[in-house]
């Protein structure tokens, strides 16, 4: 996996971090299950740069247990973690986003198998865009 790629998928679960930090503070939650919550997310970021692989699972379930526990905060959550993680959290997307991401997903690995660098934010404006043209 490649360090770039990882580090965008850590960067967009520090920002989910923040926004569950500011909905504990804003009392919305139970406090004594949010902050075991955070522990769990907290164990997640821990882990995920030194086992990514291994990592997956509690990435899956932490990531559909946002949507579910914090309905109000879903529409927050980084569709790129969805993707990400896989499995559960796949069946939060239309079929039309799985569509993008898989294209975005054999071009990254076909940059990769070159050698190349990979924008996946630049990649991905660029299909979306692509997209919306030819729907229109």
């Amino acid at each position: 996996m490649a360090q770039s790629y990882l580090a965008h998928h850590l960067q967009l679960l520090h920002h989910l971090r923040t926004i569950l930090v500011a909905l504990g503070e804003s009392e919305q939650v139970p406090e004594e299950s949010h902050v075991l919550f955070l522990e769990r997310f907290d164990e997640l970021l821990t882990h995920l740069p030194t086992d990514p692989l291994q990592s997956q699972y509690l990435g899956q379930d932490l990531i559909c247990q946002v949507i579910q526990r914090y309905p109000q905060i879903a529409h927050l959550v980084p569709r790129d973690l969805l993707w990400f993680f896989g499995g559960d959290c796949l069946h939060f997307m239309p079929d039309e986003e799985l569509e993008l991401y898989q294209q975005l997903e054999e071009m990254r690995y076909e940059a990769e198998q070159k050698g190349e660098t990979f924008d996946w934010h630049q990649h991905k404006e660029m299909l979306s865009l692509s997209n919306r043209r030819s729907a229109h």
